[in-house]
C-alpha cells in the first residue's frame, strides 16, 4: 500500500499549483493560514484561491464642503450636484461634512464665490472682511453677502446640531438652498423633510450662545484648511 501523504503536504501542493506560484515577499504565514483572512490572502497573493473570503468593503469617500448659504455657486453645487450624488450612491460610499462659514478673512483683497451657479455664469468678487469678532466674550459675525447670509449659515449650523443625523438634515438644507429664501423657509422645509425636528429649538440655538459657539467652530475649521481656500464652494476629498 502506498505511504500516506501528510495533509499539510497536500495543502502545499494544491496552493502551489500552476497559477498560484510560491510565497511572495511579505508573506510570512504558513500555507494553511493563507485563506484565514483577506489581509493574509492579499499578502500571499492567494485571493483567487480563497473562495471562502469576501472582499472587505472599501472605506467611504470623505467629502467636506466649505460654503456660504447665499453664494450662488455654492447653492448650485449643493443642489444640482452634491445632493443628487448623495441620493444616487449607496450610503456607505460617500461621507459628507458641511461647513457653512465662507470666504471672509482679516484684511482686504479679492475673494470669490465662483463656479457654475444658479443663474450666474461669472465669478462674483467681493472685499474681504473681518468675519468674526469676540466682543466681551461673545462672538459676532460679518459675512460676505451681508447679515442675511450670517443668519443662513447659523440656521444651517444649528439645524445640523439639533438633527445630528446627516440623512435627516441634508434634505432640509437642500430644501433651504433650492428655495427662494434660505432664512425664511425653515418651518416649511422641516414640515416636508423632517417634521420630527423642533423648529423652536433650532431658533433658540440661532439666537443664543450655542449657535455662536458652533459658528466659531466653523470658523476654526475653515481657517485650518491647508492649503487655505481661495474661493467657495471649496471641496476637500479625503482630507
Amino acid at each position: 500500500m502506498a505511504p500516506a501523504v501528510p495533509l499539510a503536504l497536500l495543502a502545499l501542493v494544491a496552493l502551489l499549483a500552476p497559477g498560484l506560484g510560491v510565497a511572495f515577499p511579505g508573506c510570512d504565514y504558513p500555507v494553511h493560514l493563507w485563506c484565514s483572512s483577506w489581509e493574509i490572502a492579499v499578502a500571499c497573493q492567494a485571493e483567487s484561491r480563497c473562495a471562502n473570503l469576501s472582499r472587505p468593503a472599501a472605506a467611504p469617500v470623505e467629502l467636506s464642503l466649505f460654503y456660504e448659504s447665499l453664494c450662488p455657486a455654492c447653492r448650485g453645487f449643493l443642489v444640482q450636484e452634491l445632493f443628487t450624488a448623495w441620493l444616487l450612491l449607496p450610503e456607505e460610499v460617500l461621507s459628507i461634512t458641511l461647513v457653512p462659514y465662507g470666504n471672509a478673512e482679516v484684511g482686504a483683497g479679492p475673494i470669490r464665490c465662483r463656479g457654475r451657479s444658479l443663474g450666474h455664469h461669472r465669478p462674483r468678487s467681493d472685499r474681504l472682511v473681518l468675519q468674526e469678532r469676540n466682543v466681551s466674550g461673545k462672538w459676532h459675525f460679518q459675512c460676505q453677502h451681508g447679515p442675511e447670509e450670517c443668519l443662513g449659515n447659523m440656521i444651517e449650523t444649528c439645524l445640523m446640531h439639533e438633527a445630528k443625523n446627516f440623512s435627516t438634515y441634508f434634505p432640509v438644507i437642500f430644501c433651504l438652498e433650492s428655495g427662494s429664501s434660505v432664512t425664511k423657509n425653515l418651518e416649511a422645509c422641516l414640515q416636508v423633510y423632517a417634521p420630527q425636528l423642533d423648529g423652536g429649538r433650532i431658533a433658540a440655538c440661532v439666537q443664543g450662545d450655542v449657535g455662536a459657539a458652533l459658528m466659531h467652530r466653523n470658523a476654526q475649521l475653515t481657517e485650518a484648511l491647508d492649503p487655505p481656500h481661495q474661493y467657495v464652494p471649496w471641496i476637500v476629498i479625503n482630507g
